[in-house]
């Protein structure tokens, strides 16, 4: 213990002999990188959209804010729009891997936004008719999206595919895209894991024209 307090000793006394200008910088470096991992970690971060399959909801290059203190005393509900990391993605948890994503500086972790279609406990299947119009059937009961480009897919299941159907097991959920003939989604690479997400969407602030709230739908 006393090796341990000596070392602390010769830290401090290493540090108090900075240029006191030098120890201002430093000083307001690690407090905005804190701050930044409290706000990014505990309330809401920023996140842009790279590609078209959250379409009309979302189109390309949408700014949008991520809250992320809701995680902390519910889970995620069908309809909601939720940003995530793939099962595909590979999430180390070397020292600078999970700095970067804790701030956001040099993150090269990808993440996807889709919107939870279902939830555990859910009985989930699509099913396209003769006419190739798809429906998401809920607990044996279609499933109202007013959201979705259109209700003919391009894609229709195959077997390859998860389509149901199926009831989704506990800390499972079924995310998919709104434009659906243009997402590579649930239906390819299966259940999400709650411990993938990252926050839920909530608010469109850039293009101003598109500003707007996303509010739960009841269903």
């Amino acid at each position: 213990m006393s090796d341990v307090k000596e070392l602390i000793n010769k830290i401090k006394e290493k540090y108090m002999s900075i240029d006191p200008t030098t120890r201002e910088i430093i000083e307001t470096v690690i407090f905005v990188i804190v701050m930044v991992i409290i706000i990014r970690f505990f309330v809401f971060e920023i996140r842009w959209i790279p590609s078209p399959s959250m379409n009309p909801t979302l189109i390309k290059h949408d700014r949008i804010v991520v809250e992320r203190f809701s995680r902390f005393y519910t889970t995620p509900k069908r309809g909601d729009i939720m940003v995530f990391y793939p099962p595909s993605e590979k999430l180390p948890n070397t020292p600078w891997r999970v700095f970067s994503r804790l701030t956001g500086f040099f993150c090269k972790d990808t993440a996807f936004i889709k919107r939870v279609i279902a939830i555990p406990g859910d009985k989930f299947e699509i099913k396209t008719d003769d006419a190739g119009k798809s429906t998401v059937l809920i607990n044996d009961e279609p499933l109202n999206e007013p959201y979705i480009v259109s209700e003919y897919y391009d894609k229709p299941c195959t077997e390859e595919m998860l389509c149901g159907p199926m009831v989704i097991p506990d800390g499972k959920y079924m995310m998919m895209g709104d434009n659906r003939g243009n997402s590579w989604d649930g239906r390819w690479w299966g259940l999400l894991s709650e411990d993938r997400f990252v926050g839920r969407a909530v608010f469109l602030f850039w293009p101003f024209t598109r500003m707007k709230v996303f509010k739960h739908l009841e269903y």
